[in-house]
């Protein structure tokens, strides 16, 4: 018997659950040689008994961290154990790729399991012929209720949202509530609150369970529900929504329709997802990068940045006349094709910075109409502080280093011109673009860095040309 079948004998579901990451926050290497070793030797039981069994988000990790063809034998060994939940866990890749190997009959079958807003997340990438096909195995209500939230845009509060929660009428006293509660068996497995609605389904308020448990049988729910003060529509867009849980420290909202109608609930822990996307969306867009994966292929990796990269490339051509301007004075003047890439890089690594945050602050709403002025004043206070200390350091440097003081002054206030240029161009730019309704996380980066290198080149090798030819 080799070490690792000794290994798989005496490790239990426990074990495996309990500490599958090594500290670096990885899947350990044994746990992945014992579970590539269970899936080569088809031990079913094995993965029954300790993989089906791991958390959703620690089966995620596995799923992402084995052999694309171990995971599919994966699905198909645990069968019916699998916990679909799993893939919401996953790149979307990788998701559609297990998914694309599934039966739509195990797929229907999962996803009456699931939570609504778990089995939205899975259909609403599917093939519509796929997806109508897996509707249709579903029970009448249950099929409903997905369709609808599927109805609604995509990254909206309605595609987030659950459908299952508690709704009672207004006029129930808190006994009634409490033992519909008790009796029930078709309510959500976790929830904070209970709504108030009329016959219509309209929402009237709302009502926190400590309040039910502190509050006599014989009360009426509406003598002590409040008003719900922050409903969420249906089609808001999920990053308002999470704005809206931040802002008023929510639990949980309730998502209405047009008519004021409740269809949904949105929870906490589906807004720190929308958080954590949100972020990411932003991190990745503000590198040129799209919704690029780790788990795409080359082809696809590439197809995506290939797009920026030639918007780069034209810019850079930009950049290059400018250079191609002062080409004489370049040749006469060495010093100067020497310097010149520090006054554009420092100029593109301040713009960097300033049009990070100003990025941030649009996406998050903390930079508006009202205090842009104010924060553009900042901005380009900032600007200039930073180009007088840095450009009398270069200044004295290139001074120094080619024994010319002239050459360190041009540098030193070209420095302070580039700064400037760089604290303005990366607050106005992406101000601009949110203006005309462009997205500014993807189309900054390249106006940025095209503003200060070309400011950068002109003013540094315009201030030599016009010193040396008067003096």
């Amino acid at each position: 018997m080799t070490n690792i079948d000794e290994d798989r004998l005496r490790l239990t579901s426990e074990e495996l659950s309990d500490d599958i990451y090594s500290e670096e926050g990885a899947i350990r290497a044994d746990v992945l040689a014992l579970v590539g070793a269970a899936i080569a030797d088809r031990d079913v039981l094995f993965l029954r008994q300790n993989v089906a069994r791991l958390h959703e988000s620690e089966l995620g990790d596995l799923l992402e961290a084995i052999q694309p063809d171990q995971r599919l034998a994966l699905v198909k060994l645990l069968g019916d154990d699998f916990d679909l939940t799993a893939l919401t866990e996953v790149d979307e890749t990788i998701r559609m790729e297990i998914v694309d190997q599934m039966p739509n009959a195990q797929i229907a079958a999962a996803i009456g399991d699931l939570d609504s807003d778990d089995a939205v997340y899975i259909l609403e990438d599917l093939d519509k012929e796929d997806r109508e096909e897996i509707l249709a195995q579903l029970p009448f209500t249950e099929r409903v209720r997905l369709s609808r939230a599927l109805d609604y845009p995509e990254s909206s509060a309605g595609r987030r949202m659950q459908t299952e929660f508690v709704a009672v009428p207004p006029f129930w006293t808190i006994g009634q509530t409490i033992d519909y509660m008790r009796e029930e068996e078709d309510l959500p497995e976790s929830f904070t609150q209970i709504f108030v609605i009329d016959p219509t389904f309209k929402l009237l308020g709302v009502i926190d369970l400590d309040r039910i448990l502190r509050t006599k049988r014989q009360v009426k729910i509406e003598t002590i529900m409040r008003d719900t003060n922050y409903p969420i529509h249906a089609d808001m867009d999920q990053e308002e929504a999470a704005q809206l849980f931040e802002q008023y420290d929510l639990l949980s909202a309730a998502v209405v329709d047009d008519n004021g109608r409740l269809v949904g609930v949105l929870t906490i822990d589906d807004i720190v997802d929308v958080m954590q996307e949100e972020a990411e969306e932003d991190i990745m867009r503000l590198g040129g990068v799209g919704d690029e994966e780790l788990s795409d292929t080359i082809k696809d990796t590439s197809r995506s940045r290939v797009p920026w990269l030639l918007v780069n490339l034209v810019t850079a051509f930009m950049a290059a006349s400018v250079i191609g301007l002062f080409d004489a004075t370049i040749q006469q003047i060495v010093a100067l094709a020497v310097l010149m890439p520090i006054v554009a890089g420092m100029g593109g690594n301040a713009a960097s910075q300033t049009m990070t945050v100003t990025v941030r602050a649009l996406a998050t709403r903390d930079l508006d109409i009202h205090n842009a002025w104010r924060i553009i004043r900042r901005e380009a206070g900032v600007g200039l502080l930073n180009g007088v200390l840095f450009g009398v350091l270069i200044g004295l440097v290139a001074g120094l280093w080619f024994q010319d003081p002239n050459i360190g002054g041009i540098i030193a206030t070209a420095m302070l011109i580039n700064m400037m240029a760089a604290a303005l161009a990366g607050i106005m730019v992406p101000l601009l673009l949110d203006k005309y309704g462009a997205d500014p996380a993807v189309a900054s980066a390249v106006f940025v860095t095209t503003i200060t290198d070309i400011t950068g080149f002109f003013a540094f090798l315009g201030l030599a040309t016009w010193w040396f030819a008067i003096s």
